[in-house]
């Protein structure tokens, strides 16, 4: 009998701060993949009650629940609640996080520490706590999202890298420390996106779009779709042996030292 190692049927993903973006590109990359799709936002249940019409209207079973990925004790009853009504967490991804675009100098330190509880401790928070209910039941997936500042720096986003850094190593910790519970955790880290954030920087002429362009071998921004392939490759059957590793969605940025030549 052949065996689709691909097929998330019958598995539930909790997806943090999947109510838009990139995080909600890659659940409904799972959701499409047969799994059944928690998401969450810390701020606005209307963005949680928008984003879940959005993926029914796709024909994906979808929940939503509010909780700050930061407070422990509202991350363990969001936990227990969504294992009580939707079932226990086979694959989670640690999407939520924030970036402050501030020059070292300037940045105060609460606006540094303030990125680092959300995209460090945050993904620290959710996994620890979500591991739990993994190793009793024999296995699971984790996948953080890393980021190509866990790799380069940039001006102006030092708490961002810093933290994107930590999860990096995060991620190999977790690996080291869970696999023997048949836990895989790994990371994905994006390159340039087209999103709507990005989208005043994307238009012909704009210097950063020029810089992209040319220093992206692919030669283009990336779709959020780009990301669903990695996503259901890490969370499915397929990964069973992967583990601590950081897939890099970038069109081929980090492989090459600079603008590519047209020359052969």
């Amino acid at each position: 009998m052949s065996i689709n190692l691909f097929d998330l049927t019958g598995k539930t993903a909790l997806i943090t701060g999947g109510v838009h973006g990139l995080g909600m590109a890659m659940a409904k990359g799972l959701g499409h993949a047969g799994a059944k799709i928690v998401v969450n936002d810390h701020s606005s249940q209307e963005a949680v009650n928008n984003a879940i019409a959005e993926y029914k209207s796709e024909g994906i079973e979808a929940y939503g629940y509010l909780f700050d990925v930061t407070d422990e004790s509202a991350v363990i009853a969001a936990i227990n609640k969504i294992e009580v009504e939707v079932g226990p967490i086979d694959i989670l991804i640690n999407n939520a996080g924030i970036i402050k675009r501030t020059p070292i100098i300037e940045m105060e330190v609460a606006d540094f520490e303030a990125v680092i509880k959300v995209d460090l401790t945050g993904p620290f928070i959710v996994s620890k706590n979500v591991a739990k209910g993994m190793i009793q039941r024999g296995g699971g997936k984790i996948i953080n999202m890393c980021s190509m500042m866990s790799e380069l720096g940039r001006d102006s986003v030092s708490a961002y890298a810093s933290a994107k850094g930590g999860l990096k190593m995060l991620t190999k910790n977790m690996a080291t420390e869970w696999a023997k519970f048949n836990i895989q955790t790994n990371g994905i880290g994006p390159g340039y996106f087209a999103t709507s954030q990005t989208a005043p920087i994307r238009v012909n002429g704009h210097p950063f779009n020029e810089f992209i362009m040319g220093r992206t071998p692919a030669g283009r921004w990336g779709d959020p779709d780009d990301l669903q392939g990695a996503a259901i490759f890490l969370s499915s059957k397929a990964s069973d042996f992967v583990n601590g590793h950081i897939v890099y969605v970038d069109g081929g940025i980090l492989a090459t030292i600079g603008k590519p030549s047209n020359e052969d």
